[in-house]
């Protein structure tokens, strides 16, 4: 049937606020009726509630627009909205109406404003809604630039894991593996070294099928990693290299090496440090997990080890949950890339970093 002969109700009244909050009545010449579908649609709304299509917006209903800023899948590329400092302190109006804008607790937005360095204030799934969040934060006096995930270069094809390296006056000859040729860097080209920690946790469960249907935990087991990183990078170059300390041949450093990794590892960054002077440095990772866990949260993944029978009539159910900052460290590690390699040029001068700027 032609959609022009669709009739589709007119409600007077809808939100956009998550199950269980205050709803938000909206008169019927409010809603906006999809190009697509057909279908009404509260005005604070960016996309289609039934079709995804973009909805038509005028001056008036503009003004309502609010971002829904749903949790994107691993698969998906985002727009992340990344605050930059300085920032006025904000009044504790302003700071409700910023934590109802970027659906952030007051505590999570407080550490992003306190840390007074570039870090993501909301990741959209698309352009639209990442530049309407840029525009009520400048209403607000608070200034920030939009950067796609395809910008900051996340793939994980994209990092090089260095396993040895040897060292002379002009530069470092890199090995990923002893059947590849070494790939040479002059200190020169070394622009930006960035010291983080991968931590991984596995929790591995076994349980038991008992009485109507219950099951009860029979086994338990926990394993955690904590491996310090250093990604560094080469100029004009997108690659992240990357140092694992776990996976690392300290044999370069001849008579510094030491018997512990941690040892090691803060030798070899003081290495490179002492021989690439003007090459930027960025230790902050660590203290800004739990700062950055609001916007870029760690990746957890469930996983079923599988059906295993006991005993007649018994049987056992595993599961696995993986729960890692790999992502995490990564986004950071090339934000902070690229405010090295764009630093002082204005933002409207990045249009592959930014997006297109609002007229």
């Amino acid at each position: 049937m032609p959609k022009d002969n669709e009739k589709v109700p007119l409600f007077s009244w809808t939100t956009d606020e998550p199950d269980g909050s205050a709803l938000s009545p909206f008169a019927p010449e409010q809603m906006l009726r999809c190009d697509e579908c057909s279908r009404a649609n509260p005005p604070t709304r960016l996309n289609c509630l039934y079709c995804a299509a973009t909805l038509p917006h005028n001056e008036a209903t503009a003004q309502l627009q609010k971002p829904t800023l749903r949790p994107l899948e691993k698969w998906e590329q985002g727009y992340n909205n990344i605050l930059l400092p300085p920032v006025a302190n904000p009044t504790e109006k302003v700071m409700a109406a910023l934590c109802d804008l970027l659906l952030l607790q007051s505590e999570e937005l407080s550490r992003i404003l306190a840390a007074a360095k570039p870090l993501p204030l909301a990741r959209a799934s698309t352009l639209e809604e990442a530049k309407l969040i840029r525009r009520r934060l400048s209403s607000f006096g608070i200034d920030s630039s939009i950067m796609p995930d395809a910008a900051l270069g996340t793939d994980i094809s994209n990092v090089i894991k260095v396993r040895t390296m040897e060292f002379d006056e002009a530069g470092i000859s890199t090995y990923q593996s002893p059947a590849l040729p070494a790939v040479r860097i002059c200190w020169s080209d070394l622009v930006l070294l960035v010291l983080g920690r991968l931590i991984s946790r596995r929790v591995e469960l076994k349980e038991q099928n008992a009485a109507r249907s219950e099951t009860f935990i029979v086994d338990a087991s926990e394993f955690v990693t904590d491996e310090a990183v250093v990604d560094f990078y080469v100029r004009n170059e997108p690659t992240t290299y990357r140092i694992a300390a776990n996976g690392f041949d300290f044999s370069c450093l001849g008579a510094r090496k030491g018997l512990l990794t941690s040892e090691n590892i803060s030798t070899l960054i003081q290495l490179l440090r002492e021989s690439a002077p003007r090459a930027g440095y960025d230790d902050s990772f660590n203290s800004l997990r739990k700062t950055l866990e609001a916007v870029w949260p760690s990746d957890q993944q469930n996983v079923s080890s599988g059906w295993h029978r006991e005993r007649p009539g018994k049987y056992t159910v595993g599961s696995v949950i993986e729960h890692t900052n790999y992502m995490q460290f990564l986004r950071y590690s090339r934000l902070r890339h690229y405010l090295t390699i764009s630093a002082g040029t204005p933002e409207q001068d990045i249009p592959a970093a930014t997006g297109p700027r609002d007229s």
